[in-house]
C-alpha cells in the first residue's frame, strides 16, 4: 500500500514533523513493507518552517540572534531559504504569544519578525513567504515595519514607540527609508478577519492577548488611524491576521494574503503524494467543525476527496467519533498529552492493523 502521512501539529504538544514520524513508526511496526510518504502540514501558524524544511531537502535554515521579542526581551529569530531563493519566515518564532513573560496587549510588538525579514533579505532572498499565525501583538505590523525602515510620527514629529496602544497618536508616515520589497511577498494565514470592526483584529483576537474592553477600544482606534495613514484596504479578508500585520504588509509592500493551508499543501507536494495513494492520514490536536474552515486538516481532507483517496483523522480529541483519538487510546486527556508521541505511534499501528484486517 501507498500511505501518505500529512498531520498538522498537535499544538502545544507535538510538532507536525514529529507527529508524522510517530505515525509512520507505528504503521511500520505492523506493515513494514508499505510505502510511506511523509508530508507534515501547517496552515501558516506553528510548524510552517519545519513542514517546509521536511518537504524540501535543499532548504537552508538560518538563525537570527538578538531579535526583539514581543515584550522587548531578546529572542532568536529563524527563517529558511528554499533552493529557489524563497525565504520562509514564521512570525511566531520571534513575535509569538508564548514568548511573552506577561501579556502586554498595548505594547507587544512584531519588531523581531521585521528583523528576521531584514536578515533574510540581506542573505539574498528574492521572494518571501511569511507565516502569520500565533502573534502576541495587535500593532498592525508596525513593529516589523519599523525594523524595515518605516517611521510613524506624532504631532511633534517624534517616532511612536512600539505597540498598538500608541497608534492613535500617529499623524504622519515617513516611508523614505523603508526597504523595498523583494519580487514576491505572500502572507500565509488561516483567518479571513478584516482589520477593523467586530470581526477585526482587536475585537476578535485582542482578548486572547490580554486585552480588556478599554484596551480593545484603544487598539481599535490605533488600527483605524493606521488605516487612514497607510491606505490600502483594511476591509480585505485576512487584513486582520496577526494583529493586523497582514494589513501593514499589504498596504506598504503590496503583499498578497494567501490561504496558508492551501499554499503549504502545494509547497510540500501533497497532490503529487496523493496520486496513486491508497490512504492518507492527517491529524491535529482537536478535530471539530472549525477544522474544515481554512485549517491544514480540512485542506488535506478536501484534496484527498478530490483525488479519490480514503482519509483517516487522528486527533488528540475529536467532535467526530470516526476519528482515532489519542485521548481514547490513552484512556484520558492527561496521559494523552503527557505521552503524545507514544499514543501517535499506537494510532499509526492501529490504523495499519485495520488496513491489514481489511485485506489492504
Amino acid at each position: 500500500m501507498r500511505i501518505v502521512l500529512a498531520p498538522d501539529s498537535f499544538k502545544g504538544t507535538v510538532a507536525a514533523t514529529e507527529a508524522a514520524r510517530a505515525l509512520a513508526d507505528g504503521w511500520r511496526s505492523v506493515r513494514p513493507d508499505d510505502q510511506l510518504l511523509i508530508r507534515p502540514m501547517a496552515d501558516g501558524g506553528e510548524g510552517t518552517l519545519a513542514a517546509l524544511a521536511a518537504a524540501h531537502p535543499g532548504t537552508t535554515p538560518y538563525r537570527v540572534d538578538g531579535c526583539t521579542g514581543p515584550d522587548g526581551r531578546p529572542v532568536s529569530g529563524a527563517y529558511a531559504l528554499l533552493s529557489d531563493g524563497t525565504a520562509v519566515v514564521e512570525l511566531a518564532v520571534a513575535s509569538g504569544l508564548p514568548l511573552m513573560r506577561d501579556l502586554a496587549p498595548l505594547s507587544a510588538t512584531t519588531r523581531g519578525t521585521g528583523e528576521t525579514i531584514a536578515a533574510a533579505l540581506d542573505q539574498g532572498a528574492d521572494r518571501l513567504l511569511i507565516a502569520l499565525g500565533g502573534s502576541a501583538s495587535t500593532d498592525g505590523g508596525t513593529g516589523l515595519l519599523y525594523a524595515l525602515g518605516l517611521r510613524l510620527l506624532d504631532a511633534d514629529g517624534v517616532q511612536l514607540p512600539d505597540g498598538g496602544g500608541e497608534l492613535a497618536r500617529a499623524r504622519t508616515v515617513d516611508a523614505g527609508s523603508l526597504r523595498p520589497p523583494p519580487g514576491d511577498v505572500r502572507l500565509l494565514t488561516d483567518v479571513t478577519n478584516p482589520l477593523l470592526g467586530p470581526d477585526g483584529a482587536a475585537a476578535v483576537y485582542g482578548p486572547q492577548k490580554g486585552a480588556g474592553p478599554l484596551d480593545i477600544s484603544r487598539l481599535e482606534a490605533g488600527l483605524a488611524r493606521l488605516g487612514e495613514l497607510l491606505g490600502g484596504d483594511p476591509a480585505a479578508p485576512g487584513a486582520g491576521a496577526a494583529g493586523g500585520a497582514a494589513y501593514g504588509l499589504t498596504a506598504t509592500w503590496g503583499a498578497a494574503v494567501t490561504p496558508g493551508a492551501a499554499a503549504i499543501a502545494d509547497l510540500v507536494g501533497l497532490d503529487q503524494a496523493l496520486s496513486g495513494a491508497d490512504l492518507v492520514v492527517t491529524g491535529e490536536g482537536r478535530f471539530d467543525a472549525t477544522s474544515l474552515r481554512g485549517k491544514a486538516v480540512g485542506e488535506v481532507i478536501r484534496r484527498a476527496d478530490r483525488a479519490g483517496v480514503r482519509c483517516e483523522v487522528v486527533a488528540g480529541e475529536s467532535a467526530d467519533p470516526r476519528a482515532v483519538t489519542l485521548t481514547g487510546l490513552a484512556g484520558g486527556r492527561a496521559e494523552a498529552r503527557g505521552n503524545a508521541v507514544h499514543w501517535l505511534y499506537r494510532a499509526g499501528a492501529r490504523l495499519a492493523a485495520s488496513a491489514a484486517h481489511a485485506g489492504g
